[in-house]
């Protein structure tokens, strides 16, 4: 997508939703897989794809395949202005309260000594790694 084909409206719509506000709050720095993002949201792994999916029409995240895990990543519009917005949104989530917890409960899972069974393959994001 271009810089003079980049919708702002898709931007706004894709941040008009509390799932993806909370997928982005939860990726953050990091490469996620899908399946961690299952696990903390506690909604199926159809329902994240498609809010994934939204995310990534709208430049706001990318997607890598390793093997059977997809992770995900975030990364700025390409529009200066789009970027902006969403840097502040950004900073936005990582200081709301709602939004803390979810990224302890990401911590708490991935850290965990036993992880649940759909994880224990998963490739734990780099942050939380101890």
């Amino acid at each position: 997508m271009s810089k003079k084909e980049y919708s702002i409206a898709l931007l706004f719509k894709a941040l008009a939703d509390q799932t993806r506000l909370r997928l982005l709050n939860l990726i953050g720095g990091d490469e996620v897989c899908v399946c961690f993002l299952v696990e903390v949201l506690k909604v199926n792994q159809p329902k994240i794809s498609r809010h994934l999916a939204y995310l990534r029409r709208a430049g706001v995240v990318s997607a890598r395949r390793e093997g059977k895990w997809i992770h995900y990543r975030v990364v700025e519009p390409p529009d200066p202005h789009a970027a902006n917005i969403f840097r502040e949104v950004r900073t936005w989530l990582a200081n709301e309260p709602a939004m803390k917890n979810d990224r302890a409960r990401l911590a708490k899972i991935c850290c965990a000594p036993t992880l649940p069974v759909p994880l224990q393959r998963a490739p734990i994001p780099a942050s939380l790694m101890a």
